[in-house]
């Protein structure tokens, strides 16, 4: 699951934060350090970082990224977990316009390269119709359209957001 606001242990480093997604996996007496955690999830940990580009802040305090690049470390958590689907609920909502173009970039090429289903929710059809390979549109529950972008045109979408797109 990845957050609108990002949920980052701040005190702990980026590497710690990813490997804590994994602590289910982990015996009790080995999930309270970082230093008995296992091998193997301190390489997927390492790995899923280098996965979202950021290998270098590994060791950096959470409460020291930006808001782009905390979110990175919440999708690489989710990659650490070894996830099927991948729940973005606003990723973008916080983030300036270059950060949020970089986090919906970097959540459909893992979605086209590692094969994995993401489903996030966003208030910007704009970008929707940019990253999405289908959008659904709802309103108070009910399903509006559930379509290929390419597929919806301009008075659909401005009925649903009660606004035409840029």
């Amino acid at each position: 699951m990845v957050f609108q606001q990002v949920l980052l242990v701040r005190r702990r480093t980026a590497i710690e934060n990813v490997a804590f997604g994994s602590l289910a996996e982990l015996p009790l007496h080995r999930s309270f350090s970082t230093r008995t955690f296992p091998a193997e999830l301190a390489h997927r940990a390492h790995a899923s970082l280098a996965r979202v580009g950021l290998s270098e802040f590994a060791w950096k305090r959470a409460d020291k990224l930006s808001g782009g690049q905390a979110q990175r470390v919440a999708i690489a958590r989710a990659l650490c977990q070894r996830a099927e689907l991948v729940l973005a609920d606003e990723p973008v909502a916080s983030l300036d316009p270059r950060a949020a173009e970089e986090v919906l970039v970097l959540l459909a090429e893992i979605a086209r390269v590692e094969g994995l289903a993401v489903l996030t929710v966003l208030h910007q059809p704009e970008l929707a119709f940019r990253y999405a390979d289908r959008l659904v549109g709802m309103v108070s529950g009910e399903i509006q359209f559930d379509a290929p972008p390419s597929s919806l045109d301009q008075e659909r979408v401005t009925a649903l957001y009660g606004e035409p797109l840029l």
